[in-house]
C-alpha cells in the first residue's frame, strides 16, 4: 500500500494508511480538538450528524518552530472555517462537509493497527485537488508520527515537495 493518494473519481482523492491502534485512539485523534490539533487543526466538534465542526488551522501547533513557513502559505494566519458533520459512527467513521466538498474518515481494525481510509470528494478544480492531496498527505504523515508519540521532523518542506509530486500525479 502506498502513502500516496489515489484518484478514484473526478474531483476526489483517497488515502489509505495503516496506523498504530487501537481504533478508539485513532478515532479520538480525528475528533477530539486537542488531539486533532497535534496533526491537523483544532476546533470544537458537535458529535452528531448535523452538528458543527470548527476547523481552526494553526500549523504552529505541530510544525517544527525552526522551520520557515513558505511565503505562499502565509505566516500561520490562523484561518478558520465551519463545516457540518455528515456522518458520525464512533469509532468507525466520521465525515464533514462544507461548500459542496466532503471529507470522510473510515477506520477498521487491522490487528493491533488501524486501517484508515480518508476520502476528500467534490473538489472544485484540478488545482484544488493538487493542493488538497499534498495537504492531506502531509497531515497524515504528521498524524502517524503523533500516534507513535513523535514530533514532526518537517512539515513545510515536505508539503512543498508533495505539491510538486501531486502536480505530476493528479490526472
Amino acid at each position: 500500500m502506498s502513502d500516496y493518494g489515489e484518484f478514484p473519481e473526478t474531483a476526489s482523492v483517497r488515502f489509505r494508511r495503516v496506523l498504530p491502534g487501537p481504533i478508539e485512539r485513532v478515532f479520538a485523534y480525528l475528533t477530539e480538538p486537542e488531539l486533532r490539533a497535534s496533526w491537523f487543526c483544532r476546533g470544537e466538534l458537535e458529535s452528531r450528524v448535523g452538528g458543527r465542526i470548527t476547523l481552526h488551522f494553526r500549523h504552529s501547533d505541530f510544525a517544527p518552530a525552526d522551520e520557515p513557513v513558505p511565503p505562499r502559505h502565509g505566516h500561520d494566519e490562523d484561518p478558520r472555517m465551519t463545516a457540518e458533520v455528515t456522518r458520525w459512527e464512533p469509532p468507525r467513521a466520521f465525515a464533514f462537509a462544507w461548500d459542496g466538498a466532503e471529507v470522510i474518515f473510515e477506520l477498521e481494525p487491522a490487528g493491533k493497527n488501524v486501517r484508515l481510509t480518508l476520502t476528500h470528494r467534490k473538489l472544485a478544480t484540478r488545482a484544488n485537488l493538487v493542493d488538497v492531496s499534498a495537504g492531506w498527505h502531509s497531515h497524515l504523515d504528521v498524524l502517524e508520527r503523533a500516534l507513535r508519540g513523535e514530533k514532526p521532523v518537517t512539515f513545510w518542506k515536505r508539503l512543498d515537495e508533495l505539491e510538486r509530486e501531486y502536480a505530476a500525479r493528479v490526472p
